[in-house]
């Protein structure tokens, strides 16, 4: 009847990556797990507990970050500082997938809006000539 829709949608998703690419989705995909948000903050109770158990029991050694934590501050600061960009990134990269992916539905619907009308034509001319051939 008609050509096929030709585009390839699956060339279109996985052009060659930059490195920079590659490394903002793969920690993007690591920093939104599950995995990473109890190790991090286990990480968090540990370094509380260390500086607060060092200040209680050894009241002579200084902790390295006393009570408020100013340094987890200033870290955690930091990391927030570079993870937004990085999720960002990686969130723009998925925003173009869902472009590309969008573009090959709409090219598909039209297809097939197009064949269905293909269709629709020819039953009408078939039920024509039925209704012709029943006088």
């Amino acid at each position: 009847m008609s050509k096929e829709v030709k585009k390839e949608i699956i060339p279109a998703l996985s052009y060659q990556r930059s490195i920079s690419q590659k490394a903002a989705d793969n920690l993007a995909k690591i920093m939104g797990s599950w995995t990473f948000i109890l190790i991090f903050v286990s990480f968090l109770i540990i370094w509380m507990i260390i500086n607060s158990y060092i200040l209680l029991i050894h009241a002579t050694d200084a902790p390295w970050d006393p009570y408020p934590f100013i340094l987890l501050n200033l870290v955690l600061s930091c990391l927030a500082a570079i993870q937004a960009p990085i999720i960002l990134m990686s969130q723009n990269r998925q925003v173009q997938k869902d472009r590309i992916r969008a573009e090959y539905d709409y090219q598909v619907n039209r297809k097939a809006e197009r064949e269905i009308g293909i269709i629709t034509r020819q039953l009408d001319r078939i039920e024509r000539k039925m209704e012709t051939k029943r006088r």
